[in-house]
């Protein structure tokens, strides 16, 4: 029932039968209705080989995918910048 559904860390783990069909069902009623923002240290390119289950991996790739928008960054995670500062700084 909400306007922005954001997933976080998507992807860190191949996702079961049980994980997958609730993605399906999320995707499939937020669909051209409302928003995803998915945040992902994995490739769009391997999110089919993670989903699993090419039929439905196809179905959730295609709604969620096609009709984005893609941020991809590039550079060292912000995290590993924060610990050499602090290293430096001790």
């Amino acid at each position: 029932k909400t306007d922005l559904l954001i997933l976080d860390d998507f992807g860190l783990t191949a996702f079961d039968d049980p994980a997958r069909n609730a993605l399906m069902d999320i995707v499939e009623q937020k669909y051209d209705k409302t928003s995803i923002i998915i945040a992902a240290q994995i490739p769009v390119k391997n999110w089919h080989e993670t989903i699993g289950e090419g039929t439905i991996a196809d179905a959730i790739l295609d709604r969620m995918v096609h009709s984005s928008h893609r941020i991809e960054l590039t550079g060292e995670s912000m995290r590993k910048n924060k610990m050499k500062k602090t290293q430096i700084n001790s």
